[in-house]
């Protein structure tokens, strides 16, 4: 599966056209082999047209609803009335887009423009794959796809006829209709896809004394095919902790081993149903089977309302605590929960130097609400119950906008605090190996740099062989005041700006609605203060770096 260098004799399909790598170099032999193109004579596609090959992707030109194709939402650290609002007064297909996580993180097995677009052409019916968006996101496409229906039947978009005037392209056209049908995804590159990969092992980076628990991760690779870039994401199929799944068993009074749709319930709730926050179909089916004040409630959660204050912490189990005494036929339950969904996680290693394997670094999450512990399902998977030499099924999400720079001289500049230095652990090991001349800067920043320096034996010996030309700490615990690592860009703005007048490229990894919104603030405060710009022109600017590729993130 080793990605094929781009041919150089012909260029049809742009840059710009949303595709990976790997489907720009198949469509541009394609159709240099369909059009027997040696170079000279290719009319190449424009970025719309070239869209439009993809169904359920289409320019607003094409679907001809009015939209200019802006997306002025898609930006993961929104929250979604903010998202909505912008998306008012806009065609419904655009209205679902902005209701997405707006992460494109792939979980659904789509990017959020992708996911909207086959829900509106009703190509794909279920309203509940988008991890990062949650219950929000579910409960806003469930309202949107209600106006769908309501609607007349959306026409696929298509490549314009051809006419006189554009003849010439006509022979594109007519190939674009002969591979309209998707092509069967890779074996391993998408979560209906996975793949089998043995889990190696596990070691706590934090050291004792932490308030956290964090884990570098390990997969063996051996067997699978799968290959993997840097800046690429690591999907796994977790299981449930199989204490919660019993505790949900002792609630419906039910045995483990009963078969529900041919499968014993035990361990249908650890494999393939969703034991976290309670869906409101499960709230809509308590309401069927209880009555009075109890009904109202159950009718109010499954509409998004909080009549008790307690919405946030109701997970299945805590759901089932509330309704006390309600035993749903386990069917009609089983049917009621959320499919469990693979998770995405950040790639913490290069192939170049862990071949045949896959690193990653996660958080354990655990916290307390009122006698019980919840988990992470996850984190706690890997921390926890998963064990050296099993096998699990993975896949690997291609990054198409997280990537180093294709031009090995240009710096970069790296902001990734806890386990945001994931990629970056990963982007150093790769330009270590290729011995490349580009500059490198990390912030990377955490409690206490006593317990939690995640990697820091590689990092400073990176920083000595100079590989790391600048490492750049922020410790929130250390002292009475909290330094973060927009603190620290602020103290090194000059030094910063310069980078970037000189052509770095950003990349910022960790938590969308805090860090990720402090760090670009901090970097306009930066561009405007050393850049020589007002504050709207110094937003411009981070924009148009957006726009060139030259800040990207990977947030969550």
């Amino acid at each position: 599966m080793t990605v094929q260098p781009r041919p150089p004799f012909v260029e049809i399909v742009p840059e710009g056209a949303p595709f990976t790598p790997e489907q720009r170099t198949w469509l541009n032999g394609f159709f240099a082999g369909a059009l027997s193109l040696d170079g000279s004579g290719a009319k190449p596609l424009s970025a719309s047209e070239a869209a439009a090959l993809v169904p359920g992707r289409a320019p607003a030109a094409l679907l001809d609803d009015g939209d200019d194709g802006a997306a002025p939402w898609h930006d993961q650290t929104m929250v979604l009335a903010e998202r909505m609002k912008l998306a008012e007064g806009r065609p419904l297909r655009r209205k679902l887009m902005a209701a997405m996580g707006q992460q494109d993180c792939g979980q659904c097995g789509y990017n959020c423009e992708d996911y909207s677009n086959a829900i509106f052409f009703k190509q794909e019916a279920r309203l509940n794959l988008c991890v990062p968006g949650g219950k929000e996101t579910a409960r806003m496409l469930k309202k949107l796809h209600q106006e769908l229906d309501a609607a007349p039947p959306a026409a696929s978009p298509a490549l314009p006829a051809p006419s006189a005037e554009n003849s010439a392209a006509s022979p594109i056209a007519a190939a674009a209709v002969a591979i309209a049908a998707p092509a069967p995804a890779e074996v391993g590159r998408s979560r209906d896809h996975p793949v089998e990969a043995t889990f190696r092992s596990r070691t706590r980076l934090n050291k004792p004394g932490s308030e956290k628990e964090t884990w570098h991760v390990e997969f063996d690779l051996a067997g699978s095919e799968l290959d993997y870039a840097v800046g690429d994401a690591f999907g796994i199929f977790p299981r449930n902790d199989p204490a919660l799944a019993d505790a949900v068993i002792g609630r419906l009074a039910a045995q483990p081993d009963l078969a529900v749709g041919g499968r014993p319930l035990r361990d249908i709730l650890i494999e393939s149903v969703s034991l976290g926050l309670a869906p409101d179909s499960l709230f809509q089916l308590v309401s069927y089977i209880t009555g009075g004040e109890r009904r109202q409630k159950a009718k109010a959660l499954a509409s998004g309302e909080d009549p008790d204050g307690d919405a946030a912490t109701l997970d299945v189990l805590a759901a089932l605590e509330k309704f006390e005494g309600v035993t749903p036929d386990l069917e009609a339950f089983v049917e009621a929960l959320e499919p469990l969904q693979p998770r995405l996680f950040s790639i913490s290693s290069s192939p170049k130097t862990h071949a045949g394997r896959v690193s990653l670094t996660v958080d354990a999450v655990r916290y307390r609400l009122g006698e019980r512990e919840r988990l992470g399902v996850a984190s706690t998977f890997f921390a926890d119950r998963v064990m050296p030499g099993e096998k699990l099924k993975v896949y690997i999400r291609r990054a198409e906008h997280f990537g180093l720079p294709q031009n090995p001289a240009v710096p970069i500049i790296m902001i990734g605090p806890g386990t945001g230095i994931a990629p970056f652990r990963a982007f150093l090991h790769e330009r270590m190996a290729t011995k490349v001349p580009g500059r490198n800067w990390l912030f990377f920043g955490h409690q206490r740099s006593r317990y939690d320096f995640f990697y820091e034996d590689e990092l400073v010996g990176m920083k000595a062989a100079g590989v790391l030309t600048r490492l750049t700490l922020a410790w929130s615990r250390d002292g009475e005041e909290k330094i973060y690592v927009q603190d620290r860009m602020r103290e090194v703005g000059r030094d910063l700006w310069s980078w970037i007048a000189e052509g770095a490229h950003i990349y910022v990894c960790g938590d969308a609605r805090h860090m990720a919104r402090d760090v670009e603030r901090a970097l306009i405060d930066i561009v405007a203060a050393y850049g020589a710009r007002s504050t709207n022109e110094a937003v411009a600017f981070v924009g148009d770096l957006k726009k060139r590729g030259r800040y990207q993130q990977d947030v969550y």
